[in-house]
């Protein structure tokens, strides 16, 4: 196979324009940033491309303004957090992309950075534009992809840009990406155990089957559980649960069989009369009709810390319950937190993914430690199901 060409460190960079890609698309609430990991991760490059007076021009996107200026996605509370944590000058261009880009960008010095206005506010980014994306291209020596996030998708900044520059290359974070995901796909210490949350079965299908192919333990939480549960004949009140999955379901069961799979689901819950109040632990058969599962129970909890002290290796992607409500939280921070020990204590090899689980994770007032966090949703699902990412089959 083709190698992913990735940046090196030896390149010399002085006074060349490098063109980051990055994913910058972090919470925002009147204007203020809510979490900065996104962000912050990508401090450390940016910083050593200062370092090497490289020219930096970044691109990002937030949301989808689906190709028009929308103020709420402004990139301006980024600028703002850039222009504190860098020495550097830094610079934010909310200009359109013409013909004459390049010229308004020659004022630039090696060590400087010029911030673009949300790509996505250009419906030729969405399309993949070819002309949009020889503009791109022209502003650069060297274009470096390092939104991992992103790289599903066939986008002007993702896809063809790479098309039109002849240094390409993927970055540390991308690297870091792969290199802890081949964990658990490739270079694999077993026993391996995988936990999955998540609100459907349907969305996740494929990489469920997937997983079960390569792990030993496939633990399924949240409220994907529940399809599950119902198909189980276990009471779960009202609630959230797919329509017609059982078929689904049975076909997951039947593979996990196949491949000597072991497939957990929870044996007891804490239920709530809606997702503001407060939550009770039950065993199913007491569950009330217009209760809902918003959690995993105690026994649920221990039976999976026993499943982490007995793995070498540990996938989670989504939460176990409604994390938005601290009364369903304590499955979730359970897991993490032994999960945390385990790595510490015993090198347990632990790669956590998805934006929801990192938003949970970082409820927990106590620095937790994991071999990898990975930030990004859908092209982390897509590369474990062993998909061609766009953006990183045009970098190799």
């Amino acid at each position: 196979m083709t190698k992913i060409k990735f940046f090196s460190d030896n390149s010399d960079l002085e006074e060349k324009t490098v063109l980051l890609r990055l994913d910058l698309n972090v919470p925002i609430k009147n204007k203020i940033i809510q979490d900065d990991t996104r962000i912050a991760e990508n401090l450390p490059f940016i910083k050593n491309l200062i370092k090497r007076k490289a020219k930096i021009i970044i691109i990002s996107h937030l949301g989808r303004p689906k190709g028009k200026k929308v103020s709420e996605l402004s990139l301006a509370p980024i600028y703002k957090y850039l222009k504190k944590e860098l020495t550097s000058a830094v610079y934010f261009f909310m200009g359109d992309l013409d013909n004459e880009i390049k010229k308004k960008f020659s004022y630039q010095k090696g060590g400087e950075i010029i911030l673009l206005e949300n790509i996505r506010f250009f419906k030729e980014e969405t399309e993949d534009d070819e002309i949009f994306s020889k503009k791109l291209a022209s502003l650069c020596d060297i274009y470096i992809n390092d939104a991992f996030s992103c790289c599903h998708r066939k986008q002007a900044s993702i896809h063809n840009i790479a098309k039109f520059v002849k240094q390409s290359y993927a970055g540390p974070l991308i690297n870091r990406e792969i290199t802890s995901i081949d964990l658990i796909t490739k270079n694999k210490k077993k026993p391996v155990s995988c936990i999955i949350g998540g609100s459907k079965v349907s969305t996740k299908i494929n990489v469920i089957t997937s997983l079960i192919k390569i792990v030993d333990n496939l633990i399924i939480v949240g409220a994907m559980a529940n399809n599950f549960l119902t198909f189980k004949k276990y009471k779960i009140g009202s609630s959230l649960v797919e329509k017609n999955i059982d078929e689904t379901v049975s076909k997951i069961y039947e593979i996990a069989k196949n491949e000597n799979c072991n497939l957990i689901i929870p044996e007891d819950c804490k239920v709530g009369a809606d997702f503001l109040g407060s939550g009770e632990n039950k065993n199913f058969e007491n569950i009330k009709n217009y209760e809902m599962i918003l959690d995993i129970g105690p026994k649920t909890i221990e039976k999976i810390h026993n499943i982490i002290d007995d793995s070498n290796t540990i996938l989670w992607n989504g939460p176990a319950g409604y994390f938005e409500n601290d009364n369903f939280l304590e499955g979730t921070l359970s897991i993490a937190k032994k999960i945390s020990e385990n790595t510490k204590k015993k090198s347990l090899i632990s790669i956590l993914g998805g934006g929801d689980t990192i938003s949970a994770i970082n409820k927990n007032k106590n620095k937790l430690s994991f071999t990898h966090l990975s930030t990004a949703g859908g092209a982390f699902l897509e590369y474990l199901e062993g998909k061609d990412l766009p953006g990183l089959t045009v970098l190799k």
